[in-house]
C-alpha cells in the first residue's frame, strides 16, 4: 500500500480523509515545490497548483523541480507529471496564470480545503488572503526565506505574532490597512537577512531554508485534516 507507513501513524480513517482532501498550492517554487511534494507524499487526493513561470538554471539550487533536464519547462507542467509519479492516483489540477485581482476569481472556482500561499508576490498573497478569509477557507502563508542559512530557526505562528522578518512586517502593516485578519498561520524565520557577497544579486538562497519550510506547511496542513478527522485542535 503507498501510504501504509504513514497510516500506521495515523489511521485508515485520517488516511481516509487526506484522500477526500483538496489543497491549492499557489507559487511552486523553493517554498512551493516542496509543500507540493509533502502534501501528494501524505496522500491528498486533489492537488490545484498555479504559477505562470517556467524552470530557470538558477532555481536548481532550492526547487524540487528544477532539473538540467526541466530548463525552460513550465513549472506546473514539471510538477503535474513529478505528482503522477508519484502516486498515479492524485488528481492534479494546473492554472498557468499569475495572481491579480482579474485573476482571483478564478483561483477559487471549485470547493478547496486548504491554501497554501508560497507566492512572493504581496499583492498576490493579500489577495489569496482576503479570499480565503471571504471564503472561510483555512490558509497558511510564507513569509520571506531569501538570504537565509538556518533552517532550524523557522517557525509557524501567526501573522500578529511573528517578528524580524521584513516581508512579514509588511505584511502586518497592509493586512491591517485593508481590515483583513492578522492571525493567519504563517510560515516565518527568526533569522536576520544576510546581505548577499556579490553586489548585483539582490536576493541570495539555500537549499535547505525554503525547502524545510515548505515542508513545515505541508506538516501543518495534514495535521490540520488529522485533528479534523480526531475531533481536536492542533
Amino acid at each position: 500500500m503507498r501510504f501504509a507507513r504513514l497510516t500506521a501513524l495515523i489511521g485508515k480513517e485520517a488516511s481516509i480523509n487526506l484522500s477526500h482532501k483538496t489543497v491549492l498550492v499557489a507559487g511552486i517554487g523553493g517554498v512551493g515545490s516542496f509543500a507540493l511534494e509533502g502534501l501528494v507524499r501524505s496522500g491528498i487526493g486533489t492537488l490545484i497548483i498555479i504559477d505562470n513561470d517556467v524552470v530557470d538554471i538558477t532555481n536548481i539550487n532550492r526547487q524540487l523541480i528544477a532539473l538540467d533536464s526541466t530548463i525552460g519547462m513550465k513549472k506546473i507542467d514539471v510538477a503535474q507529471k513529478r505528482l503522477h509519479d508519484i502516486n498515479p492516483l492524485v488528481k492534479v489540477i494546473t492554472k498557468a496564470i499569475f495572481i491579480d485581482a482579474t485573476t482571483i476569481d478564478s483561483v477559487f472556482d471549485r470547493s478547496i480545503d486548504f491554501v497554501v500561499d508560497a507566492v512572493d508576490n504581496m499583492m498576490a498573497k493579500l489577495l489569496l488572503l482576503q479570499k480565503a478569509s471571504e471564503l472561510k477557507i483555512p490558509i497558511i502563508s510564507a513569509m520571506g526565506f531569501g538570504n537565509k542559512m538556518h533552517p532550524e530557526l523557522i517557525k509557524i505562528t501567526t501573522l500578529n505574532k511573528t517578528s524580524v522578518c521584513p516581508l512579514a512586517k509588511t505584511m502586518r502593516q497592509k493586512v491591517r490597512a485593508l481590515e483583513l485578519p492578522d492571525d493567519t498561520p504563517v510560515v516565518f524565520s527568526t533569522e536576520l537577512p544576510i546581505l548577499p557577497i556579490d553586489p548585483l544579486v539582490k536576493i541570495g538562497s539555500s537549499s535547505t531554508v525554503p525547502s524545510t519550510a515548505g515542508l513545515m506547511m505541508a506538516s501543518y496542513v495534514i495535521n490540520s485534516f488529522i485533528c479534523q478527522t480526531r475531533g481536536s485542535q492542533l
